[in-house]
């Protein structure tokens, strides 16, 4: 199975949250994403919210260069609870 990795912008402040989602709804829309790929958000703290994008390590170069995330790190499968 391809490692995948996931790409991360983080946003901090008052207006985190809702500028991650507003960010993630643009990851949604760029022409690079396909269904296969994952855009979320995530919130760490009422100061701290975060988006990201979830790709194929062999195109992490591709989406790197054009997206120009803040951090990256490698992606763990969710495993249900």
């Amino acid at each position: 199975m391809e490692k995948k990795i996931r790409l991360i912008w983080d946003f901090r402040g008052p207006a985190a949250a809702r500028t991650a989602a507003h960010f993630a709804e643009h990851l949604r829309e760029s022409p690079l994403y396909t269904p296969g790929l994952e855009a979320g958000v995530e919130h760490r703290g009422e100061l701290h919210s975060l988006a990201y994008l979830i790709v194929e390590a062999a195109e992490m170069p591709r989406f790197r260069d054009a997206l120009k995330p803040h951090r990256g790190e490698y992606a763990t499968p969710q495993t249900p609870d």
